[in-house]
């Protein structure tokens, strides 16, 4: 028997690897940041752990979530919790690959919307962006 599920789903996923100077214990405080932002009212499931894809592409972990629409996207974009997160975070970041993401909204104009809404926050907090461009080596799909 199968069920209809009324939420749409917009899944945003990242792969990452660390600095080769940062230690075990502020990984580990990388992570748990990671979860604190994937635990926010806006976000419908996560999940934050190794990453199983191929080790030479240099990711060692993962961070996925799952957002019911756009109106609860742009709140996890500017809650509290992941605001505060990122300077925990970014800074030990060495690669980043942001996305690719996924929904089941099949809106042709979902990825110009979510852009937009991202494009937002970088005018909003550029301190954000600023810090984003310390990254080595950052991919978007």
């Amino acid at each position: 028997m199968s069920s209809v599920r009324e939420v749409v789903v917009i899944v945003h996923q990242l792969r990452f690897g660390f600095r080769d100077e940062t230690t075990e214990a502020q990984r580990a405080g990388v992570l748990a940041a990671m979860r604190r932002t994937a635990s926010v009212d806006s976000v419908s499931f996560s999940a934050v752990g190794q990453h199983l894809g191929d080790p030479a592409a240099g990711y060692t972990h993962g961070f996925c979530v799952g957002i019911e629409d756009l109106a609860a996207l742009e709140r996890y974009m500017h809650d509290p919790v992941h605001l505060a997160g990122d300077p925990e975070i970014i800074p030990h970041l060495a690669r980043l690959a942001i996305g690719p993401d996924l929904a089941d909204d099949m809106d042709p104009e979902l990825g110009a919307k979510i852009l937009a809404l991202n494009d937002r926050k970088l005018a909003k907090f550029p301190e954000w962006a600023r810090l984003m461009e310390t990254i080595p080596d950052v991919r978007i799909w």
